[in-house]
C-alpha cells in the first residue's frame, strides 16, 4: 500500500465520500453504487497502478546522493507526468473546467504542504528500504488517520475502535523492529535502515493528515479540483527543489538516460492512472465493499519486490504487516456498521416523525 497510502494517491477513506468529477454537486456520493464486482475490478487496477508507481520509482534508483535521484526530481516527475492521464480523463468525462474552480484554495494549501511533505517523506523511504517493507508501513495511515479524526474532526471513536488501533500500533513496531539498531537512536543516527523506516512511517502519518484535509476538502470541492490542485503543488515543491542544488550537491538535478527517463515517466503516468481508477472505484461500489482492498497492494509489492530485487522481506516485517491489515480491516468493517447503524436510527426518526 506505499503508494496506496502515500499521501496523492488514498483520497477517500472507508467514511469519506468520493465526489463524482462528472456531477456539479462535489459532496453528493454518486448513486450508481450497485455494481460492487466492477468497483472491486477498479480499485484493483488501482491498487496495481500504485504498485507499479513504486516499482518504477525504485527502477529509477530515486536515491539522494551521486549515485542516484534526488527525492525532489522524482517527486517532480511523478506529479507532472501524473497530470496527463488525469486531465485527458477529465476532459473525457466533461469536467475539465472543474479541474481549476475552488471556493478553498487554502484548504488546498494546507493539504499541498501536508500531503508533499508525505511524498518526499515516502518517496525517501522507497528507496532505502525494500518495496515490501516500505508498503507494509505505509499501511499504518488509516490507523493515525481514525487517531487524527478522533483529535482534529471531533469524531466519536469508540472502545472497539481504540482497540484495533492500539492493535495495529503494535503491529507497526513489530514492522519496524527489524529495521531499528541501537545506532538507529543514537544522536549521530547514522543507521540508513533505520532512516528509511522512519522515512515510510513519517509519510504515513503524513498521508493521514492528507486524509483528514481532503475529508475537509470535499464538503466544497469536486474531486477533479482537489486531484488537480494538489498534483499542482507538488510539481511545484518538486521544481523548488532544483534550486536546493546550488547549496548541496545532493539535490542537485541529474539528466537522465534513456531507460532512467521512461521510468521516471511511467512513475508519473501510472500514478494518474491509479487515482483515475481509485476514483472510479468509489463511484460504483461503496467505500466499505472497496476499501479492503488497498491491502492487495502488499501482495503487489512482494511479487515486484521479488522478481525485479530480490527483496525478500523479514518475517517480523510480514507478521506485523498481517497485524496492521487486520486491525485496519476491522477499523473498515466497523465504520460499516456504524453507518448502517445511523441509517436505522435516521429511517427509525423519520418513522415516528409522520
Amino acid at each position: 500500500m506505499l503508494v496506496a497510502s502515500l499521501p496523492d494517491q488514498r483520497q477517500a477513506g472507508p467514511s469519506m465520500p468520493v465526489p463524482d468529477p462528472r456531477t456539479d454537486d462535489p459532496v453528493s456520493e454518486v448513486a450508481d453504487v450497485s455494481r460492487p464486482l466492477v468497483g472491486i475490478l477498479f480499485k484493483l487496477a488501482s491498487t496495481f497502478a500504485f504498485s507499479c508507481m513504486g516499482a518504477s520509482i525504485k527502477l529509477v534508483g530515486a536515491s539522494q546522493g551521486p549515485t542516484g535521484f534526488p527525492v525532489g526530481q522524482v517527486v517532480f516527475c511523478r506529479s507532472f507526468f501524473a497530470l496527463i492521464p488525469v486531465f485527458v480523463w477529465l476532459a473525457m468525462v466533461g469536467r475539465l473546467s472543474s479541474a481549476f474552480a475552488t471556493t478553498n484554495r487554502p484548504g488546498h494549501i494546507k493539504r499541498g504542504l501536508v500531503g508533499s511533505l508525505g511524498m518526499f517523506a515516502g518517496f525517501a523511504g522507497l528507496t532505502i528500504l525494500p518495496l515490501p517493507d516500505a508498503t507494509a508501513i505505509s499501511f499504518a495511515a488509516p490507523l493515525f488517520s481514525v487517531v487524527l479524526s478522533a483529535l482534529v474532526l471531533g469524531e466519536v471513536v469508540r472502545l472497539y475502535r481504540w482497540t484495533a488501533v492500539l492493535i495495529g500500533f503494535c503491529g507497526v513496531i513489530v514492522m519496524l523492529w527489524p529495521h531499528l539498531s541501537a545506532d538507529a537512536i543514537s544522536i549521530s543516527g547514522s543507521d540508513i535502515k533505520a532512516r528509511g523506516a522512519f522515512f515510510s512511517l513519517a509519510g504515513a502519518i503524513c498521508a493521514a493528515f492528507a486524509m483528514i484535509e481532503v475529508r475537509k476538502l470535499t464538503a466544497t470541492e469536486s474531486t477533479a479540483a482537489i486531484v488537480t490542485y494538489f498534483s499542482l503543488m507538488t510539481t511545484t515543491f518538486g521544481m523548488i527543489s532544483v534550486l536546493g542544488g546550488a547549496f548541496n550537491p545532493k539535490w542537485a538535478w541529474i539528466t537522465p538516460d534513456a531507460k532512467q527517463g521512461f521510468y521516471l515517466v511511467l512513475a508519473g503516468i501510472m500514478g494518474g492512472f491509479g487515482q483515475i481508477f481509485l476514483t472510479e472505484s468509489y463511484r460504483r461500489a461503496s467505500a466499505s465493499v472497496v476499501a479492503p482492498f488497498d491491502y492487495t497492494g502488499m501482495i503487489f509489492a512482494l511479487a515486484w519486490g521479488y522478481f525485479l530485487f530480490a527483496d525478500i522481506p523479514d518475517t517480523l516485517v510480514v507478521v506485523g504487516a498481517i497485524i496492521v491489515s487486520c486491525a485496519g480491516i476491522y477499523v473498515i468493517w466497523r465504520e460499516r456498521q456504524l453507518g448502517i447503524d445511523r441509517a436505522k436510527q435516521s429511517g427509525a426518526s423519520a418513522n415516528r416523525a409522520l
